[in-house]
């Protein structure tokens, strides 16, 4: 059974290869390395913000609030 993905878990994942990446203290073939993991870690991230966003847009219209509305300058 696949594990869930933790989107918070997802974010810091990046964040620490973000970090390494910069340090510029990786070689060809490990930086492609980590960046190939970025991407993946990127898509699923999409994935979860996606699937909630979905979900947001089906509560709201159960529950009547389907309009639209912005949000004015404060």
């Amino acid at each position: 059974m696949k594990k869930k993905f933790d989107f918070n878990e997802g974010l810091t994942q990046l964040e620490a290869i973000v970090k390494t990446m910069e340090s510029g203290d990786l070689s060809l073939e490990d930086s492609l390395e980590y960046f190939s993991k970025g991407v993946e870690l990127t898509k699923s991230c999409q994935v979860a913000l996606n699937d909630a966003s979905q979900q947001i847009s089906k509560l709201t219209e159960q529950d009547g609030f389907s309009s639209e509305t912005t949000f004015k300058d404060a």
